[in-house]
């Protein structure tokens, strides 16, 4: 996967003065989930540090009855205490595991800091197996930049 040929284009959709956040954030899942092949779910959960859970945000993908998450439950709930990348090659072996979907085999959850505080994360499913690479990693640190933008 090229992600370097795909930058330019998060930064187009996320610089768009005429569309609301929300709907950049919906517009860049969408162009995530188009343009990579294993990423089937594609969305943002957002901190509410005071009650310490994790909010749904815009998302692409089979709908979830997962959108509110206490921090410490779950992938997300992980991140959002550890304020760390959370690669999951095979959820199925994973303890603390919210099973979403039985099509759902590996997750990728990348926070996304304002200001070096960690407001929310863009959480990715995979119905393949072990697909996500550092190379993954990094493109979503640099979305995750990109989108902080946007605070």
């Amino acid at each position: 996967m090229d992600f370097e040929s795909l930058k330019p284009n998060v930064v187009s959709l996320l610089s768009d003065p005429n569309l609301e956040r929300d709907v950049k954030l919906k517009n860049l899942c969408q162009f995530l989930s188009n343009s990579v092949t294993y990423y089937d779910w594609v969305g943002f959960y957002f901190a509410n540090h005071e009650a310490k859970t994790l909010h749904l945000g815009p998302y692409v993908g089979a709908e979830t009855d997962h959108t509110i998450i206490p921090f410490g439950k779950g992938i997300c709930g992980q991140v959002a205490e550890s304020n760390a990348n959370f690669v999951v090659p095979d959820v199925s072996a994973q303890d603390n595991y919210i099973a979403c979907s039985f099509t759902v085999k590996s997750e990728i959850v990348v926070p996304l800091f304002v200001n070096g505080k960690n407001i929310g994360q863009i959480d990715i499913d995979s119905h393949v197996l072990n697909p996500f690479t550092e190379a993954d990693e990094r493109f979503l640190e640099f979305v995750n930049q990109e989108v902080a933008k946007l605070f």
